[in-house]
């Protein structure tokens, strides 16, 4: 039962989806709630980037039903390696770019530069609106992303790999800054490599390799059959101030496991 006041936003019943004649998705049953903090793990090719595609509405399945509460705002997070970062627009044109749909106007209303200036200040970056996106950090450009989603006032917000390709205090500002919004009542959903770090940070994660593999709390995923049957190969699991800590080179970063922080 989901608690009071948590209401349904998506739900995948029996999902296939495939490229050709390949399966990228089979089976898989999953809902989304309005008070949801989730993260997708699983190697690379399991469906992942699949899976939240056909949460946004962008890849229909072969089989099985999707069901989305009416007039549901989603916004989306890409990959920042599949940015063109030279694109010469500065951080406050980046972000008004999600607005671009629908505009009879080539220039910014008034009303729009005040919106664009108070979720770049939301997020800690207002003092970057008039810096070229290519001149920012890994972990200054994903907040320009996350604001460009924010803009459009999603009540869930969809993020493929946010922590890809940043160090670990950046990693662990961006995942504090979703905490943030997530306490502010949005709903996301990310998907990740990063075992060690969405257990000390998500309440929530889903095993994928092709097919659900597990869903739950961290503790309760985080076994070894499950991710066995995940990753295709055994991995140790110890257990830090109540979290566990997985300990195995495929999901290390130069043979260095870093421990969770507590009472995340």
């Amino acid at each position: 039962m989901r608690p009071a006041g948590d209401a349904e936003l998506v739900r995948l019943d029996r999902v296939t989806c495939a490229y050709g004649r390949k399966p990228v998705l089979v089976n898989v049953d999953l809902t989304v709630s309005s008070r949801q903090f989730s993260g997708i793990v699983g190697p690379s090719g399991s469906g992942k980037t699949t899976l939240l595609r056909v949460l946004l509405g962008t890849v229909a399945p072969l089989a099985g039903s999707v069901q989305r509460q009416r007039d549901l705002r989603v916004g989306y997070v890409p990959q920042v390696e599949s940015v063109d970062w030279s694109f010469p627009v500065t951080v406050s044109e980046c972000v008004l770019m999600a607005r671009t749909r629908g505009r009879l106007l080539p220039w910014r209303s008034r009303t729009e530069r005040a919106e664009v200036g108070e979720v770049l200040e939301r997020l800690g970056i207002d003092d970057l609106a008039g810096r070229h996106i290519r001149d920012l950090s890994g972990g200054q450009q994903q907040r320009v992303f996350i604001a460009r989603a924010l803009l459009g006032r999603p009540e869930l917000l969809l993020m493929d790999e946010p922590t890809s390709g940043v160090d670990v205090r950046t990693r662990h500002d961006v995942l504090h800054l979703l905490d943030d919004l997530h306490r502010d009542g949005l709903a996301i959903v990310l998907t990740t490599h990063d075992l060690n770090g969405m257990a000390a940070h998500l309440p929530h994660l889903v095993c994928l390799n092709t097919e659900v593999i597990g869903q739950g709390a961290p503790r309760d995923v985080l076994v070894p059959d499950v991710l066995e049957r995940t990753y295709g190969v055994r991995m140790e699991i110890l257990e830090h101030a109540g979290m566990p800590i997985i300990l195995d080179d495929y999901v290390q970063n130069d043979n260095v496991v870093e421990l969770p922080e507590a009472g995340r």
